[in-house]
């Protein structure tokens, strides 16, 4: 390794000193040394560089490179890194399919590995990297539960494709299937559209989940303001690399743990940055997943409450045409993050992983003003998009607990009519795709919730080809399970409690009359209580799967109005 530590001498209150001083620890270090490790990186802290790579998404398949970045730059600024791997899924290849139902255990199982390895190894820090949706999440969780002095790197966003003259994303293509099946596009331009859509390496360019929650990395403290923008190919992605590595070394050497950081305040701060712009509703989820795991008392309300006093100023995809790039070449998420905090609308004495505060980071980047950029996707709060931010929880008796809805367009939606229930995602599918949904339809997907699924399925196939026959804004759609980051028009999702727990979304039956109202903040059909209780008198379900890693996951899930966390230490276990 190439660092001059070795006449620094090991900080003995550093886990790793468990593994590397003493005699008795002779043969330890014959193992690091079998690795190319010596005197010097002994004596120096143990930094864990957190790698997700794999060739199963483009989100992930550059992280390699990434890491190597991120490693190269722990060593020269004198740690000892050392890189170790864990798992990911590709949210889009799985879409649509039974495999979706691993998505959100994934993001339990990068949790869970990076804890174990962390904890196993005697890690002092760690350089986490994300690519695809669950990484982000599941590595900031886990650098939550070890409290280790912890830096997250995202991987960055894949350039837009171009077709016709028009930039595209993988969201025109599931759209585009909608629209093949309602005879608005042909096979041979969805055919070409499919082959211009994905140009290379990186997560999905929308502020979708991907983006949605690396923006938010910056907003909560876990990543340097700036970090989260620069494209996946970019040159830039690889100085934020290095920039990540030789921090998470500072950071061990400070003794600066998430624990410093995290506060009720920061995860507002991470909430004002979702809800103006127009971030994925998955967001709600993991946020509140986080808190979980750090104590944080957060309620899905809170959302709500942010999102009432917060404008939605950004017009990014799905609602917009603008991607991540677009904000990268403006000044990225900063920009966003001066505007909220010159309205008060951010906590800038909330503290970050570089020890700054965020009014002090905000100040040391210095993006530039909205007014100034003459960006026509970036509104100031003065003149904004909406004068409420995107995200809404939705209660009633359909949910109790809570349900989520993102508004990418029309921000007074409201329906009112007869529904139309499905037992999962496929028999929704081909109803929409046979051509049978129709302006002013209320479709239910129930049985997709964490522990019924198991676990809580992305629709962005079903939604997508909703907008794909033309209905993105006039058939509302609710489901106990997920939608993509990349879903927009009126879809409601996490309703709580779920079907398979029995959730008065089981009780409901073809041609109920619900009711779905955004400004009063409310989903509920009209059947009193003693007719939902006694539809439900009867609810047994066998579980979907009774052995394997779905039906382990499937267990443990919680509510997806608690984040949907399968951790049993966490709060409302």
């Amino acid at each position: 390794m190439n660092h001059d530590s070795a006449d620094r001498g090991k900080d003995d209150e550093l886990p790793s000193a468990e593994v590397t001083e003493g005699v008795e620890r002779a043969p330890h270090r014959a193992m690091f040394r079998a690795m190319g490790y010596d005197d010097a990186d002994f004596d120096s802290p143990m930094v864990g560089i957190a790698n997700p790579a794999a060739d199963v998404t483009p989100c992930n398949v550059h992280l390699d490179d990434v890491a190597g970045a991120a490693y190269d730059a722990a060593d020269v600024a004198g740690g000892m890194p050392i890189e170790f791997g864990t798992i990911t899924i590709s949210d889009a290849i799985s879409m649509g399919t039974e495999g979706m139902k691993a998505s959100l255990i994934s993001r339990e199982v990068i949790a869970d590995s990076v804890e174990l390895v962390a904890f196993g190894e005697r890690m002092d820090g760690l350089v986490t990297i994300g690519g695809c949706d669950k990484n982000m999440p599941g590595m900031m969780m886990a650098a939550i539960r070890t409290d280790l002095p912890s830096v997250f790197l995202y991987g960055g966003s894949i350039m837009p494709g171009e077709h016709e003259g028009r930039e595209v994303t993988i969201q025109n293509v599931f759209e585009g299937v909608g629209a093949v099946a309602h005879g608005d596009m042909t096979g041979d331009e969805l055919d070409d559209l499919e082959r211009h859509a994905c140009p290379g390496a990186g997560a999905c360019g929308g502020m979708f989940t991907a983006n949605t929650m690396a923006s938010i990395s910056e907003a909560i403290g876990f990543a340097p303001l700036g970090t989260s923008s620069p494209p996946a190919e970019d040159e830039d992605r690889y100085e934020v690399a290095r920039q990540s590595g030789e921090l998470a070394v500072e950071a061990v050497e400070a003794r600066r743990r998430p624990s410093d950081f995290l506060t009720r305040e920061s995860f507002e701060n991470a909430i004002a940055l979702q809800v103006a712009v127009g971030g994925s509703t998955n967001a709600v989820l993991h946020l509140l997943a986080m808190a979980a795991e750090a104590g944080i008392d957060l309620d899905i309300e809170t959302f709500n409450e942010v999102s009432a006093r917060t404008p939605k100023i950004a017009d990014l995809q799905p609602g917009g045409e603008k991607v991540m790039n677009d904000l990268h070449e403006v000044g990225g998420v900063p920009v966003v993050l001066r505007e909220l905090l010159e309205a008060d609308l951010l906590d800038g004495d909330a503290l970050t992983v570089t020890g700054e505060t965020m009014a002090e980071a905000i100040e040391r980047v210095e993006p530039p003003r909205i007014d100034d950029l003459g960006a026509d996707f970036l509104h100031t709060v003065e003149d904004p998009i909406h004068e409420r931010g995107a995200i809404r929880i939705l209660t009633g008796n359909l949910a109790p607990e809570g349900a989520v809805i993102k508004i990418t367009g029309e921000d007074h939606l409201r329906h009112e009519g007869p529904v139309r229930v499905f037992e999962n995602e496929e028999n929704a599918m081909k109803y929409v795709q046979g051509g049978r949904v129709d302006s002013g339809d209320v479709l239910c997907i129930r049985n997709e919730g964490p522990r019924g699924g198991p676990g809580m399925r992305e629709m962005l196939g079903v939604t997508a080809a909703v907008a794909g026959h033309g209905h993105a804004d006039d058939v509302a759609l609710f489901t106990d399970g997920r939608f993509s980051g990349a879903t927009r028009g009126f879809s409601i999702g996490h309703v709580a409690p779920e079907a398979y727990v029995g959730g008065p979304i089981a009780a409901l039956a073809d041609g109920d009359t619900v009711t779905i109202d955004v400004d009063a903040l409310e989903l509920s059909v009209d059947l009193p209580d003693d007719e939902i209780q006694h539809r439900l008198e009867d609810h047994d379900p066998d579980p979907a799967y009774t052995n394997g890693v779905l039906a382990k996951y499937g267990r443990a899930f919680g509510s997806a109005a608690d984040g949907a966390v399968t951790n049993p230490g966490v709060r409302g276990e």
